[in-house]
């Protein structure tokens, strides 16, 4: 049962890796995720839309990243494993792809290691973003990916949960140091310039129920985490509208997913 799933008992405060999972219809989250999430849903019905749009998102800025020349994958605040994991879309394209994911939500990790436990090419490491000098010394990421080497971090729904106290620029730009030429930033990211009074509301939510709180932001203050970055066609735009699928259904109204996304190359 799902909540079975720690040894520590029921949390006392939702956990934004699990309320996740729990939009996608996952089963690894306990009863205060799914209601945290019947809260999201009560501001905003749409919200299970909104996470399977960022999540197929995501999917296809691994698939691009492939075709880039990408074969090693950074994919920080990674949550509970789904249907269509980075590292599940990156080797089914390219079996030599590998996978580092990153979190410090313990069921996330829990998880991520049964998963990926006879993957090779495959880890977690137990880690906080805000953090990312410990990542990138950590022992975990120099096994797996070689910073010589084209690799793409992904800050997929990330980085709202960072402050602006915590600084996400400038988490943002210690990763991009440490990226080789060849480097990529695949990120998408709640804004409060659509749907303020959404985006106010959930951030409340958060604050009140969830490990995390929210900062949304708006677009100029998305752009600019992607400083030393060149986007990629087409920029920074409504997560459904990047590089959507043939036969995808492109929205009437994008900005009612109030999350931006865009993909970025390591300026020369």
């Amino acid at each position: 049962m799902r909540e079975e799933l720690s040894g520590a008992g029921v949390p006392n405060r939702a956990s934004v890796a699990r309320m996740y999972d729990a939009m996608l219809g996952g089963q690894h989250n306990f009863a205060i995720d799914r209601e945290a999430v019947a809260a999201f849903t009560a501001i905003d019905p749409q919200v299970r839309t909104l996470a399977r749009a960022n999540r197929a998102f995501l999917r296809r800025a691994v698939r691009f990243l492939v075709d880039s020349g990408v074969r090693q994958f950074i994919d920080l605040g990674s949550g509970i494993p789904t249907q269509g994991n980075v590292h599940e879309v990156a080797q089914g394209l390219d079996p030599r792809c590998r996978v580092l994911y990153v979190d410090n939500d313990p069921v996330a990790v829990a998880h991520s290691a049964s998963l990926l436990a006879d993957n090779p090419d495959a880890d977690v490491l137990d880690a906080d973003i805000r953090s990312p000098a410990d990542i990138l010394a950590a022992p975990r990421l120099r096994r797996l990916i070689d910073l010589d080497q084209p690799v793409a971090v992904l800050m997929i729904t990330i980085l709202h949960f960072v402050t602006e106290a915590e600084d996400p620029a400038g988490v943002v730009a210690a990763f991009r140091d440490a990226l080789p030429a060849e480097g990529w930033l695949a990120l998408s990211h709640a804004t409060d310039e659509d749907r303020p009074d959404t985006a106010a509301a959930v951030g409340q939510l958060y604050r009140a129920k969830a490990t995390s709180p929210v900062t949304a932001r708006s677009r100029e203050r998305v752009l600019g985490l992607f400083d030393g970055f060149d986007l990629t066609e087409p920029g920074l735009v409504h997560v459904p509208l990047w590089r959507p699928d043939a036969g995808d259904e492109v929205p009437e109204k994008p900005s009612e997913y109030w999350v931006y996304a865009g993909v970025g190359r390591k300026s020369p």
